[in-house]
């Protein structure tokens, strides 16, 4: 294959290392908000608490991760760091007799994907000839994606086939992570990336903050709010299941979400190119408001399927606008320290989006979270209209 399309072996290695272990974390994903409300007795507020502290730390390792790789001179060791935390972390959610376990575990998972991501890009980059090099990266996204299909399909065949036992479905995850890893030690050779740097030099560069103009915290801002209103895809989960969903198929929630974010994400890559970030933004944020809003009011599982369409139409819309932006707004020599910061606060406002959606969903009902929701949506869509105006 590499002969034909000019994409080294190591790159296609890389690729399927991604697609075996999106396959394990999404086929245990895909079923443990269910698991951890019908199993172990979790409440919704404990969910959101799992659900924010593992995607706000994700974010977070993430913005450090690079630059020791960078530092150390070598990537493959910390990308196999984080692939093997990973995969350590998927027979403790099948060996789970509490919530606290099910926490570790996901911290993690999360710390892995933290950990590996940065090193892991950088390692295609030294793979890959520059003139291939979005064929690579373009690649590796692609098997990706099908792992992040197969993953909840499996789960739902698996569920079927093993009379809804949460545990035994969880231990299939590990044959693939465990394949993830092997691919990449024995697979992927590291080529030589120059000398180590003396010192490792953190992204995040607090004493040129001041050296950012107003531009760029809006958009900071903005960003936070935006993070706010996106909390974890485990509540449309649940909201499935409250409506009837059967545990075995919980896993289509995110299966249909994923199709229309896929569908929708090369159109709406297309139309960015054409008109303002702004404004698509902004139809993004009253597409997430109409989502929110018919889960919300949902009576049954067809209210749900469409709120979860708009959720994943959302997704494929906004994908990395606000990331755009920030490289728009921040001068060039200091854009590692603009995204360093941008991805703390983000971090930060997952982390608080997924416990208050929690604690909502405990103390005031289903449909008050996803109301809270839209409006932290319309309060950063009136941000944006602001911005606009000035």
């Amino acid at each position: 294959m590499a002969a034909s399309t000019g994409i080294p072996r190591g790159v296609w290695m890389l690729g399927f290392v991604s697609l075996f272990m999106d396959v394990s974390s999404e086929l245990i994903h895909s079923l443990l908000p269910v698991f951890m409300v019908t199993s172990l007795g979790a409440t919704a507020l404990m969910v959101g608490v799992v659900e924010g502290v593992a995607e706000a730390t994700a974010l977070i390792v993430k913005v450090f991760s690079g630059a020791i790789s960078d530092w150390l001179g070598k990537r493959k060791g910390l990308t196999v760091l984080g692939y093997g935390l990973a995969a350590i972390s998927k027979p403790v959610f099948a060996l789970a007799l509490t919530v606290h376990w099910v926490f570790v575990a996901r911290f993690m998972d999360r710390i892995g994907k933290g950990i590996r991501g940065a090193p892991r890009d950088a390692l295609i980059a030294d793979l890959a000839p520059p003139e291939i090099r979005g064929a690579a990266y373009g690649l590796r996204q692609s098997l990706d994606t099908v792992g992040a299909f197969l993953g909840p399909l499996l789960a739902v065949a698996l569920m079927l086939l093993w009379a809804g036992d949460f545990r035994t479905v969880f231990w299939f995850a590990v044959i693939p992570a465990a394949l993830s890893v092997l691919i990449l030690i024995f697979g992927v050779h590291e080529p030589g990336t120059g000398k180590v740097h003396p010192r490792p030099i953190s992204p995040v560069q607090w004493q040129t903050l001041k050296e950012f103009r107003g531009a760029y915290w809006w958009v900071v801002v903005a960003g936070g709010v935006f993070t706010l209103a996106r909390f974890s895809e485990a509540f449309l989960i649940l909201r499935a299941q409250q409506l009837g969903l059967a545990d075995s198929f919980a896993p289509m929630v995110l299966v249909i979400m994923n199709v229309v974010y896929a569908l929708s994400a090369y159109p709406s890559g297309r139309l960015a190119d054409r008109m303002s970030h702004t404004k698509l933004l902004a139809a993004g944020l009253a597409v997430l408001i109409l989502s929110d809003l018919v889960l919300a009011q949902a009576q049954g599982l067809a209210a749900v399927v469409v709120g979860v369409v708009l959720w994943g139409l959302h997704m494929g819309m906004t994908q990395g606008l606000l990331a755009t932006m920030v490289a728009g707004t921040a001068p060039a020599h200091l854009r590692g320290t603009a995204f360093g910061f941008f991805n703390l606060v983000s971090g930060i406002a997952m982390l608080i989006a997924s416990v208050l959606a929690g604690l909502l969903w405990d103390q005031l009902g289903a449909a008050v979270t996803f109301y809270a929701g839209a409006a932290f949506s319309i309060l950063a869509l009136a941000l944006l209209m602001l911005r606009r105006g000035s």
